[in-house]
């Protein structure tokens, strides 16, 4: 498994487990439990979760998933920003905490930008590192200027990593908000990479999917772990689909491949706003 390094100098796996929508359903548990059981034996031993998908399912769901497992995983969850006062972010923490059945989480997410000021968040991150509940801490769905704004406040040197959508569709990131993390050896942890299935149905991807042998999705997934910097999190509910994913990482994408893609899905020309989904 390739690694990045976060800023702290931890290397953790350029490819996770996304698992927005996991743990809704019953009938699916046993299968989707297995699923990131079976990641983790592929080395895709980072998954990603927040207390906002399912209320708490997902949550519960890795819980069981990593039971027994803790010390492989590389953990990540997120405070909504309804919650993310220095009061409401400890106590969102300890609830998340309490649903994973861990007594700590590796990196912990504010998920988007709300009302309460970055440097008062911050500082409840900091209070819950000193304190052993979380080890590192980041923010999700944060554009460029936000970016800034979080350089200046008070700790806010310490961001690990900037959760955002990026995939074939979604290029907006390459003007800006990528080399700028770049520059500044920010991981991009990449979510939705498959923009949900959609580019499956990519005439274009399929043709370079045959070239390869490979799916549209492993193609699409492909191109995003290509990118230097950034970390995928694709979601997979059943055993094949995640070692599908993994095999995505062994893939490489040719110039030609490259040049198709390209001209299917332009990168930007100008600056974009961050889209979210």
């Amino acid at each position: 498994m390739r690694k990045i390094k976060l800023p702290s100098g931890e290397a953790v796996p350029v490819l996770g487990q996304g698992t927005w929508y996991m743990g809704d359903h019953a009938s699916r548990r046993a299968e989707e439990i297995a699923t990131l059981r079976l990641g983790l034996d592929f080395g895709m031993t980072l998954i990603d979760t927040a207390e906002m998908y399912g209320d708490g399912a997902s949550e519960k769901l890795v819980g069981e998933a990593i039971a027994g497992r803790r010390d492989e995983v590389f953990l990540v969850s997120k405070v909504l920003p309804s919650n993310a006062t220095r009061h409401g972010t400890i106590a969102a923490c300890e609830r998340s905490l309490k649903r994973l059945g861990t007594d700590r989480i590796d990196l912990y997410l504010l998920h988007w930008r709300g009302r309460t000021p970055f440097a008062e968040t911050i500082a409840a991150f900091e209070a819950l590192q000193d304190a052993g509940k979380i080890r590192h801490w980041g923010v999700s769905n944060m554009d460029v200027d936000d970016m800034r704004e979080i350089a200046r406040a008070s700790g806010g040197e310490a961001v690990a990593v900037n959760q955002v959508l990026y995939n074939l569709t979604r290029r907006g990131i390459e003007y800006d908000l990528l080399p700028q993390a770049q520059q500044r050896g920010l991981p991009i942890m990449a979510y939705s990479p498959i923009e949900q299935g959609r580019l499956t149905e990519s005439p274009e991807v399929q043709d370079i999917a045959d070239r390869h042998g490979a799916s549209p999705a492993q193609i699409a997934l492909a191109w995003v772990l290509r990118q230097p910097g950034v970390i995928a999190i694709p979601k997979a509910s059943t055993p094949a689909h995640v070692q599908q994913n993994r095999a995505a990482l062994d893939i490489k994408l040719t110039a030609q491949d490259l040049a198709e893609l390209d001209d299917t899905f332009p990168p930007p020309d100008g600056p974009e706003s961050l889209e979210m989904i």
